[in-house]
């Protein structure tokens, strides 16, 4: 059963649900919290006007009697970050340090949500955990430095890297592909970046087998895992697949011929063998996911909402 605070419960009567989800109004929070309640799971959703993640005593209180912590929270709107440097450090960076000291505080576990762009992407071979980070941008940098604090404060944690997220839900690459393709004949795609694009429903049912796992006392695998779906392909690839069947072109085009405000790795697929081998948990093929958005796209005539970059 799904337990929000938002419901007409008299406040008196509210008890703490096991699990807490915060960030749940993100892409992969609200994908967690509808897994959650498909899974049985007591779990309380809360968003950033419930639990802001910047203010450090909302999360100690937020945190008290649970069980469970996914923090899923953050501030991901790449290109303002270059300019709103502040504001994407105070989410990525000083609010991930404040989930991991309340989880330290009351002894339980976590599980954080971060990215590929913690790396440069200048390897030829997919990332794997231990590679060395070398962000290129300022959401990069701030997701690695709420990384290195978690690590710092909790043992029992489980960073789980992901890229490319894409959903029904918020503003992604998929929705932006979508929107633009009813009102312009041809995109234009770059086409020398090449990543593993992620289902947020996907993801929330890796952490669903996670949870589950790591409920057993006797676990020690904690720490950072890799994941995102297959087959790896670049941006101009994904679009082409997302608009099949349209009357679109879709042009391919380099990178240094797009103009963007942050840099983005060249090469973002994470080697997933770690998280296959510790829970059994396989690489998704992005392309069903995809379906499923494309499908809710066509029953919408207005097409997929799209949301604030901080959630």
């Amino acid at each position: 059963m799904l337990n929000n605070r938002l419901s007409s419960a008299p406040r008196q009567d509210w008890r703490p649900a096991p699990i807490l989800v915060l960030g749940a109004q993100g892409q992969v929070g609200t994908a967690v919290a509808a897994r959650a309640a498909d899974e049985g799971f007591a779990c309380e959703a809360l968003g950033r006007a419930d639990c802001d993640i910047t203010d450090r005593r909302a999360v100690m209180r937020a945190v008290e009697q649970r069980c469970f912590v996914i923090n899923c929270a953050a501030y991901t709107a790449v290109d303002r970050a270059e300019t709103d440097v502040e504001a994407a450090k105070a989410v990525n960076s000083m609010g991930a340090e404040n989930v991991a000291v309340a989880c330290a505080d009351a002894t339980i576990p976590l599980i954080h949500l971060s990215t590929d762009y913690v790396f440069d992407g200048k390897s030829p071979r997919p990332a794997r955990e231990e590679d060395r980070p070398r962000p290129l941008n300022v959401y990069g940098r701030t997701k690695l430095e709420g990384e290195i604090a978690i690590r710092k404060h909790l043992v029992r944690h489980i960073i789980l890297r992901t890229s490319w997220v894409f959903s029904t839900h918020g503003h992604n690459f998929v929705t932006t592909i979508l929107r633009l393709a009813r009102s312009h004949p041809e995109l234009q795609v770059v086409d020398d970046q090449i990543g593993g694009p992620t289902a947020a429903t996907d993801i929330a049912s890796a952490i669903a087998v996670i949870i589950k796992a790591t409920a057993d006392r006797s676990f020690l695998e904690w720490g950072t895992y890799h994941y995102c779906g297959i087959p790896s392909v670049t941006w101009f690839e994904f679009a082409r697949t997302i608009v099949e069947g349209w009357d679109v072109q879709v042009s391919p085009v380099a990178t240094k011929d797009y103009s963007r405000q942050a840099l983005r790795p060249s090469n973002s697929v994470l080697d997933c063998s770690r998280i296959l081998r510790i829970f059994g948990i396989r690489q998704p093929d992005w392309r069903i996911a995809l379906r499923q958005v494309q499908d809710a796209d066509r029953a919408s005539p207005a097409g997929c909402k799209s949301e604030s970059a901080r959630s």
